[in-house]
Order: structure tokens, then C-alpha cells, then sequence
């Protein structure tokens, strides 16, 4: 169920049905909980420019009526860890209560309640990292040395699954979290140890929760909004004090190192197999200076209408480097392999193997082939020397009256010197790319005997 169907569908799988929806209209969820049997609730209004815990109440409560009026039989809510509710910040406050008004309804619900999930989108997490990421030296409040017990997000999603087949029973409350009982900190530094990073941290017991907001906004824009409302919470611990979890699932939680390192695997496998049309289709990003980021990633991508056939263009794609060239700026490509060969990289010496096909594995100048899909996609590995690494991206679809070739440059920096790298040559990169997405297209309809438009 989402506010923009048309937006997810193309992410789906064949057997996925969606819905539109919005909890804070209630006349949209009647038709939505038709059928259904088992409604996981994930809602939170924290980026919401109104007050969002009355907005969650507002949404909770009017889901709860349209799952009571429709005969589903279970919620399955997933909330926070916290002690007492009066003591808790009022993010923390408000995930509690959510549950308390879901459980209100006549609807069995099965709240699960968890500390700091480990994976890409929670937004603990990515709060984490884009600290660790951007700033060598920490200066660190007082909430870095709070005790959380942090989740694997498989882990979260074994427990979500498992919560469908219990029993059948009233209401529950179930505290889950890893074995691991850790700081902000620890979970810092060992992110940054997982990245190769070396990063100092700077107690400083007078930096205020307001204080600590601001800084947050400073350093982490992108979480400004939801960061600034989220902060407080970081003073209360997060820990399990009900262990009931460990007998009604089967699950058993992985540790923090763990959970950090398959987190870190996922996204390059996710990334390995995403179609970066869909995901910046569905995240409803516009192009903007210094590309989108994805989880560690900046991407910066760009789409151009040929009327060559997608065979012609995609053969076009395939003939890149060697004695074709870059299709535009070969000088300065044969810069950039010198001054890499300066600094003990590969420089672009190595050429190709075949001048028209390639092969997974193939070297292509000071790149790399990481993934072929005949006629469709092409994905280099950059073998130069970055902080950071580097692909290039290109993919073919049938278009109208010819194709499209989408071509998506993305980086995933190393600390602070691989974002200076990234934004410093974002100008260049934009002027260099750009034209050779052009020239390629004029190329691949020059040899189909078209003519671009």
C-alpha cells in the first residue's frame, strides 16, 4: 500500500499486488484492507513538516478502524526500544504509543520493538554512516556513549516473517535486538574499520541534544529534517529487558561486527543487480548538482533518445575504448590514464582485447568489465587509481522509434578525500560525460544509417 502505486509497481514482482493508500485519509484504506489477512504497519511521520507524532496517532488509529472493519486477522507493527514512556524522547514516545492506539482495535497486533537496525534505509544507521563517512575527526556529544543493542536487518525481517505463523492470540509486545550491547561509538568505529577508515573521536559532554541536532544538520543535510526530530532520542538506552523473544522465534540474532559486515555485502550485491532507471524512477529524485546518493554510493546518471535500433546502439556501447575511444575527450582520458600511471595506476595503456565484443573480465584501457547483458547492459570497474571505487555504467532499452541509452557514472568514496574527489571533478565529469553520451548516440546511428534527432 503506497501513496504512489505508480511509482512502485515497476519494482515488483509479478505476484506483488499494490494498492493506493494514505493512513491520513481515511476513506482510502477501506477498499486497501480488502482481502487482506495480515497488514504489517511500518508508518512514521518523522519527515513530516507538521507535528508528526499526531500525525502517527491520527494514521494508526484510522488504519486500525478500516483493519477491523475489513476481518484482517493480525498487525504486525515494528517499533522502538525504550524504557518507562515517560523518560523517552519523544521520537521513542511516539513509536510506543503507535502501537498502544494499533493494539486499541479489535485487531490481534504483534509489535516488535527494536533498537538501531543495521542495514541500508534505517535511518539510525545511515545517520551513522554519513558521520563516519564525512568526518575524520568527531567531536562527539554525550549519545555516542549511550547502550543500544543493535539488529542485523535480516535478522529483523526473520522475526517480522515468523511473527505471521504464532499463534493465535490476543495482543503481544515482543523486545528484540543482537547479542551485542554497544555505544554509538562502538557501532562508529567499527564501521569505520569495515571501511578502511581511521577516524578520532572527541567527547565533548557540554554539546547539548539542541546543539547536537544542529551539528547533525550541518554535517549530514540530507537528514536535516528527520535528524533534527530523531537526536533526542539517542539519550535513552536501547535495550532488551524482555527476553519472551528468545522462546516464541526461532531467530537468532548475529552480532553487531556481523550484521555491519553482511550490510556492507548486501549493498554491493544489491547494487550489483539494480537497474538504476527503476531506482531513480521510483525515488522520485530530479538531477542535481553532485548527483543522488545511494546508501555509500553517488550516482550521477543520464538518458539520450537514438534512433539507431537497441542492437546499434548497444554495439556502439560495446566498441567503447581502445583505438574507438571514449567518444569524446580522448585527450583528457589519456591524461587522466597518465597521471594514474604517475601515481602507480594502471594508466590506459592496456587497450582491449577484441576492438567490437567483450567479455566479463575483459580490461577495457583503465577499466575493468563487471557485467555484460548482451544488447542490454554493460557495467566497467574502474582500475585507476581513486579514494574510492568507481564504475561506468551503460544500458540500452527499446525506445520510441529506436532506443535508449541510459549511461550512470557511480562512486562510493572513501572518507572525506574520495567526497573532495567526487565534488571537485563532478564539473568536469558533467561536461565529459554528457558529451559522450551524445557522440555515442551519434555514432550508433551513423552506422544504422539514421540520423538523431
Amino acid at each position: 500500500m503506497t501513496r504512489q502505486p505508480e511509482a512502485v509497481k515497476g519494482m515488483v514482482g509479478p505476484g506483488t499486488e499494490v494498492v493506493y493508500g494514505d493512513v491520513l485519509q481515511r476513506e482510502s484504506l477501506l477498499s486497501a484492507c480488502e482481502g487482506v489477512d495480515v497488514a504489517f504497519y511500518f508508518i512514521h511521520s518523522m519527515g513530516a513538516q507538521a507535528d508528526f507524532a499526531d500525525q502517527d496517532l491520527q494514521g494508526a488509529e484510522n488504519f486500525a478502524r478500516a483493519a477491523q472493519g475489513a476481518g484482517v486477522r493480525r498487525i504486525i507493527y515494528l517499533g522502538g526500544l525504550g524504557d518507562a514512556e515517560d523518560s523517552l524522547s519523544k521520537h521513542l514516545r511516539s513509536r510506543q504509543q503507535t502501537g498502544a492506539v494499533l493494539r486499541a482495535s479489535k485487531v490481534p497486533v504483534i509489535e516488535l520493538r527494536a533498537s538501531i537496525v543495521i542495514g541500508s534505509g534505517s535511518l539510525s544507521f545511515e545517520m551513522i554512516r554519513a558521520l563516519v563517512e564525512r568526518l575524520p575527526v568527531m567531536i562527539c556529544p554525550k549519545w555516542v556513549h549511550v547502550k543500544a543493542q543493535p539488529i542485523a536487518i535480516e535478522d529483523v525481517l526473520r522475526y517480522l516473517l515468523e511473527s505471521i505463523e504464532l499463534p493465535e492470540g490476543p495482543s503481544k509486545v515482543y523486545e528484540i535486538g543482537g547479542p551485542d550491547v554497544v555505544s554509538y561509538g562502538e557501532i562508529m568505529n567499527e564501521y569505520a574499520r569495515q571501511r578502511g577508515l581511521r577516524r578520532l573521536m572527541i567527547p565533548v559532554p557540554l554539546l547539548t541534544p539542541y546543539l547536537s541536532s544542529l551539528w547533525l544538520g550541518l554535517v549530514t543535510p540530507v537528514y536535516a529534517r528527520v535528524g533534527r526530530k530523531m537526536i533526542d532520542s539517542m539519550r535513552n538506552p536501547t535495550l532488551v529487558q524482555d527476553e519472551s523473544a528468545r522462546s516464541a522465534f526461532s531467530v537468532a540474532p548475529m552480532a553487531m561486527r556481523e550484521a555491519i559486515r553482511r550490510a556492507l555485502r548486501n549493498e554491493d550485491q544489491q547494487f550489483a543487480s539494480t537497474r538504476w532507471s527503476d531506482a531513480l524512477s521510483v525515488a522520485g529524485y530530479e538531477q542535481r548538482w553532485g548527483g543522488v546518493r545511494f546508501g555509500s554510493r553517488l550516482v550521477d546518471s543520464r538518458t539520450i533518445h537514438c534512433k539507431a535500433t537497441p542492437e546499434e546502439a548497444f554495439a556502439a556501447v560495446e566498441r567503447v575504448g581502445g583505438d574507438t575511444g571514449w567518444y569524446y575527450g580522448n585527450r583528457l582520458w589519456r591524461l587522466r590514464g597518465f597521471l594514474d600511471l604517475l601515481i602507480g595506476g594502471v594508466g590506459v595503456r592496456r587497450g582491449r582485447r577484441d576492438p567490437e565484443h567483450l567479455r566479463v573480465g575483459d580490461v577495457v584501457d583503465f577499466w575493468r568489465v563487471d557485467a555484460l547483458e548482451a544488447g542490454r547492459l554493460l557495467r566497467l570497474r574502474a582500475e585507476m587509481k581513486v579514494p574510492g571505487r568507481a564504475w561506468l555504467e551503460f544500458e540500452v532499452t527499446p525506445g520510441v522509434q529506436g532506443s535508449q541509452i541510459r549511461q550512470t557514472a557511480i562512486f562510493d568514496p572513501i572518507g572525506l578525500w574520495g567526497l573532495f574527489y567526487w565534488y571537485s571533478l563532478y564539473p568536469a565529469h558533467q561536461l565529459i560525460f554528457s558529451r559522450m553520451l551524445r557522440n555515442l548516440a551519434s555514432a550508433a546511428e551513423d552506422a544504422s544509417g539514421g540520423r538523431r534527432q
